[in-house]
């Protein structure tokens, strides 16, 4: 490779740190490729981690010894986080959201690429110490959460499915009871598709009484997998009487809907009560 200017390496080692979340990338890596000395990557590596501090971009964690070398670990600064989901709870309270059963309309906010990536890098910095294996998620609002989320820890995701596929192979399924409905439902995930003992993170897009994410984690106990956490978009407590899931991190709080007067009470959810917010 051509030898790079010092300030054409520090674009170059940015790009190649933020496309590797999570990743050790030993230090020789990059001095072998642009041809410089271990303390001059060093020296470069401190100004990165400095930028990134400021601009709220993530950390850079350093790993000491003849196996180390640097990590990007990307967080979302509290400021930042609060001021996007002020935004994006304005839009939530529109009363043109409201359906049937107490949900809302968030199809158009699933499928923003933009949107979902500064959602995903929230469930990221929440998640960021417990070294998760996989994102996983139930078809199919939450698939978009998914891989945004899994795209900054780095990981593969996992879909459970509603019903069998027979491009799935052979399958683990079990019955689960909905939360807010009270029906018995089916959920299915490949054999495959899951390495036993994995650390998993679940997510979805909409929380009432937990009756999917519950069963997602008894599904879970089939593959002797640990569920390191559970994160969602919106939880309501409008209309729920029993909360079958006890450990989660939501963004966003529906606690009030008044279909006569048209009307959304919306508030900032747990992942902020945990940021003392």
């Amino acid at each position: 490779m051509k030898k790079l200017r010092r300030s054409a390496r520090l674009v170059d080692m940015t790009q190649h740190l933020l496309a590797h979340p999570h990743t050790l990338t030993p230090l020789t890596l990059f001095a072998e490729q642009y041809g410089a000395a271990k303390s001059s990557i060093s020296e470069d590596l401190s100004i990165i981690k400095e930028a990134f501090e400021v601009q709220g971009v993530g950390l850079l964690k350093t790993v000491a010894g003849a196996a180390g070398g640097v990590k990007y670990i990307p967080q979302v600064k509290t400021e930042e986080a609060l001021h996007f989901m002020r935004e994006l709870i304005g839009q939530l309270a529109n009363p043109e959201r409201l359906l049937p059963g107490g949900y809302l309309y968030m199809s158009d906010i699933l499928g923003n690429p933009q949107t979902m990536a500064k959602i995903g890098k929230l469930f990221a910095t929440a998640y960021a110490d417990k070294n998760v294996d996989v994102v996983m998620t139930v078809e199919t609002k939450g698939i978009p959460l998914a891989y945004a989320t899994a795209m900054f820890l780095n990981v593969p995701v996992v879909i459970v499915r509603r019903d069998n596929k027979v491009t799935e192979g052979s399958v683990v399924s079990i019955n689960y009871v909905s939360g807010s409905s009270k029906r018995i439902q089916t959920m299915s995930l490949a054999r495959r598709g899951l390495a036993e003992q994995s650390r998993v993170l679940i997510v979805d897009d909409f929380m009432k009484a937990g009756g999917t994410l519950r069963g997602m984690i008894d599904l879970l106990q089939e593959f002797r997998a640990t569920v390191v956490g559970c994160g969602v978009l919106v939880e309501t407590t409008a209309d729920v009487s029993e909360r079958l899931v006890d450990e989660y991190v939501s963004l966003a709080k529906l606690q009030d809907v008044d279909f006569k007067g048209k009307q959304i009470e919306i508030e900032l959810g747990s992942f902020f009560e945990k940021r003392g917010e």
